[in-house]
């Protein structure tokens, strides 16, 4: 079951910059193998970010594990269509102790990403650490000051659930935030 809660707000977060920015809507991916959460960000012209949708694919791990496996590819891919983000951010592989959960999350990842691919988006990868930087200004930052900063950066009246949707929405923004730092770059290398 989908759990889809989405914000419509009018006001947003601005970032400061004279580079132009462009309107881009973002699909953040937390991929596990029991609760896959996505979010969707759209930022402005004007640079405010503003959540169009997130919530959870939540995954029974009594099912059998290519059952799981259809069901986020499935449900990605019906997000992707209603939404129509125009690329997708996935957190990168990380280290783990257990070689067949490592193994089972890499699934999970693989037909996260295929489903963007299929769909015609580019799929963007941020290790974590590049995630909690973008978002808290600290790459060791805590699960909680990152949900608050997604609260705050979204203006949203309450941290987004679950964690899992507020991780999501985390990637969609490190996204946002680092193409536009990309932009502004290239507007400076431009005018030299």
């Amino acid at each position: 079951m989908t759990e889809v809660m989405p914000f419509h707000l009018s006001r947003g977060n601005k970032l400061n910059s004279s580079a132009t920015i462009t309107r881009m809507r973002v699909l953040g991916i937390d991929c596990g193998t029991e609760c896959t959460g996505y979010g969707i960000v759209e930022q402005s012209a004007e640079a405010e970010l503003r959540c169009v949708a997130a919530g959870a694919i939540r995954l029974s791990p009594r099912e059998p594990l290519p059952r799981r496996l259809d069901r986020v590819f499935t449900q990605l891919s019906r997000l992707i269509a209603d939404h129509q983000p125009e690329l997708a951010a996935i957190e990168d592989v990380f280290y783990a102790v257990n070689a067949k959960s490592a193994l089972k999350l890499g699934q999970v990842r693989g037909v996260a990403m295929l489903a963007a691919s299929a769909s015609g988006l580019e799929v963007c990868e941020y290790a974590p650490l590049a995630i909690k930087s973008a978002v808290v200004g600290y790459g060791r930052a805590e699960k909680l000051q990152v949900q608050h900063m997604v609260q705050r950066l979204l203006r949203l009246p309450e941290i987004p659930e679950p964690a899992d949707a507020a991780d999501a929405l985390a990637i969609a923004i490190c996204h946002l935030h680092t193409a536009a730092t990309q932009q502004r770059q290239f507007a400076v290398q431009a005018r030299r």
